[in-house]
């Protein structure tokens, strides 16, 4: 049995997922599994991830479904839950084997665009993060497979999947906090705008904390953007 088990969820990712499965081949050698669910991708992400993963799965789109699929199909003790706009390397694999057993927890994440604002915003995300016990999935979440299998893995909900799901394990155990931090594409901030995406991402946020249905956040989230 693998240790360390690291599942990525895909859609039409042709353009990013070698660049994120490249940096772990020599993990994947060391016995470190990759698993890769696509979502119904019409692109040649399949076919890219064949050569650098260890299993590639189909299953209904949705980020939840797709990561829920990947844990139940990898062999590993602690299964991490890597974005394909993310980049982690064997630094970030050793980090997540060094912790002890039984844990869940996430890494510091660093936004990739040099601009000087990115620094104060992921250093805002981080410390909110550890203030909340709350973490997204661009900060490559990561469970042992006995708290996955107590708690079901991530809600099946079309938005706010991943801060439902450390809602739940922070019920359980304190999160651990891991270093260096991953790399995560600041596309989406330098598409839509640094400010409005930020007032986005608080009032949704607010929504969630607030009770609102994920359908109807998911909603205002795609004509958002």
């Amino acid at each position: 049995m693998p240790r360390l088990s690291i599942v990525v969820p895909t859609l039409m990712e042709s353009s990013t997922i070698a660049d994120c499965l490249e940096p772990l081949q020599g993990a994947r050698a060391s016995g470190c599994e990759l698993v890769v669910v696509d979502g119904g991708s019409s692109d040649d992400t399949v076919a890219q991830a064949d050569r650098l993963a260890d299993v590639v799965l189909s299953s209904a789109s949705g980020r939840a479904q797709q990561m829920n699929a990947g844990w139940r199909a990898a062999t590993g003790a602690r299964v991490a839950f890597l974005h394909a706009d993310t980049r982690m390397d064997e630094r970030h694999v050793d980090a997540l084997l060094a912790v002890e057993a039984g844990a869940w927890g996430r890494f510091d994440v660093r936004l990739s665009s040099d601009r000087p604002a990115f620094r104060v915003i992921e250093q805002a995300i981080n410390i909110r993060s550890r203030l909340t016990r709350l973490a997204t999935g661009d900060q490559v979440l990561f469970a042992d497979r006995e708290l996955l299998e107590a708690t079901g893995g991530f809600p099946e909900i079309p938005l706010m999947e991943d801060l439902s799901f450390c809602r739940t394990l922070r019920r359980l155990k304190r999160p651990r906090f891991l270093r260096p931090p991953v790399v995560t594409s600041s596309r989406r901030w330098e598409r839509n705008g640094v400010l409005r995406t930020i007032l986005l991402m608080w009032r949704l946020r607010l929504a969630w904390s607030l009770g609102a249905d994920p359908a109807g956040l998911a909603d205002r989230y795609r004509h958002a953007r």
